[in-house]
């Protein structure tokens, strides 16, 4: 059986097509956002499961949560995914949507685990040595992680920057070793 991301993949490409050929980026991105939201939810999703809703008592579903929110492109998306059975992919279309608007904007997402919470200073300090080394706006979440002991983890895409006290003493137990 394919991986939820693989079946994702062309419905976010669909989508992000769609929305960048409109000039509508921005407004399909905060779509995707609350439509996988509401997919994510647990009622939703029993409701989605339920074989005695119709696909367009699914769909009023999803018009209703959302109202206003959801244009006829986002409903016409929603459609297609309950048409398909694949409205549970929603969270995965979502994040691969996000990654290629990312991609689009010349974003990366940089994920800062430190033993201690980062200050201001040293998170603009950290936000402005990405974005040189690897020529992109950075855009930022952080984590705690206090058996680092010190120093940081920075993951950028599948780049891993191990500047943490941990990693720094296996990396010399290493050479030890070796």
């Amino acid at each position: 059986m394919a991986e939820p991301a693989t079946i994702a993949r062309p419905y976010a490409e669909a989508a992000f097509a769609l929305a960048r050929e409109g000039g509508a980026l921005p407004k399909w991105a905060d779509t995707m956002q609350l439509l996988a939201a509401v997919a994510a939810d647990p009622k939703v999703t029993g409701a989605v499961d339920d074989p005695r809703l119709s696909a367009e008592q699914k769909r009023s579903l999803f018009t209703a949560v959302l109202g206003e929110r959801l244009d006829g492109s986002g409903a016409q998306f929603v459609k297609v995914l309950l048409d398909a059975d694949r409205v549970k992919l929603l969270p995965q279309i979502n994040e691969q949507f996000q990654a290629l608007k990312r991609d689009h904007d010349n974003v990366a997402r940089a994920t800062i685990v430190s033993a201690y919470p980062l200050t201001s200073e040293q998170r603009d300090e950290l936000r402005g040595a990405l974005a040189r080394r690897f020529g992109r706006q950075i855009e930022t979440a952080e984590e705690v992680d206090p058996s680092l002991l010190g120093g940081a983890r920075i993951l950028v895409g599948d780049q891993v920057i191990d500047r943490s006290v941990v990693g720094q003493l296996n990396k010399m137990s290493r050479q030890i070793k070796a």
